[in-house]
């Protein structure tokens, strides 16, 4: 492929992954901010101004996550960058659901410590006070950050997929997993029923009960799926009351 062709091809592609991630949080947290009026009418109330600036800092955070996105879809289609496969035989089929975790894990993991670096008091005002600034967080607000914030969080997966091998479905599967849960997590409710989030099972997941707590005090809970970061370095404090 000639070099202007490339880059034509490369460009159409970050637009359309923008375009998609753009589309994906406009329907999933309107979705989910449709719910919240249905089960709890006027919980947003007064929040107009707040979620208008969500939206607008979510769709410029869409295209930074789409950008690198789109670059190593591209990469991938035509060069064979990455190490997504097709073929569901190409490993054992139990790393399909071990490769989820994988990616959920190493995530997470780079979640945490991005996160609580993210609180310290320089860097919070220069990047993080944009999310803080959702109080209370809305469903609109999983991806409301400052443009240095959405930087840490866009060069994750597309890094991931260069080193852990994953089928194209599987990495779907964790997309799903991290769009969901970072819109559940800010809906300023919990919408999982207690005995869940009161289980044992419940005891190691981050849900909204727990994320809120965040939202609340700031200097705790930073995980983004899972409690063992927070709980292995005395940073968990417990459930809020959403």
């Amino acid at each position: 492929m000639a070099p202007d062709a490339s880059l034509l091809a490369v460009l159409v592609s970050a637009l359309a992954m923008t375009a998609i991630v753009g589309l994906r949080y406009l329907l999933t947290s309107g979705l989910f901010a449709w719910i919240t009026a249905r089960v709890r009418p006027g919980h947003y109330a007064g929040l107009d101004l707040q979620i208008h600036s969500e939206i607008k800092w979510s769709l410029l955070s869409a295209a930074i996550y789409g950008i690198p996105a789109g670059v190593v879809a591209w990469g991938w289609q035509q060069h064979g960058w990455t190490r997504i496969y097709t073929d569901v035989h190409a490993f054992s089929l139990w790393w399909l659901p071990g490769s989820v975790l994988a990616f959920l894990l190493l995530h997470d993991t780079w979640f945490y410590w991005t996160h609580r670096w993210m609180h310290r008091p320089r860097v919070f005002r220069l990047a993080h006070a944009v999310h803080h600034a959702s109080r209370p967080p809305t469903a609109w607000a999983a991806m409301s950050f400052h443009p240095l914030e959405a930087l840490t969080g866009a060069v994750v997966v597309p890094a991931l997929v260069f080193i852990v091998p994953i089928h194209v479905g599987a990495l779907g599967a964790v997309l799903t997993i991290m769009t969901v849960m970072g819109i559940t997590n800010h809906m300023g409710w919990e919408m999982f029923p207690r005995a869940l989030v009161q289980s044992r099972l419940g005891g190691w997941l981050i849900t909204a009960s727990h994320h809120h707590r965040h939202h609340e005090s700031y200097r705790c809970n930073y995980g983004l799926y899972f409690r063992h970061w927070d709980r292995l370095c005395g940073t968990d404090r417990g459930l809020s009351s959403p």
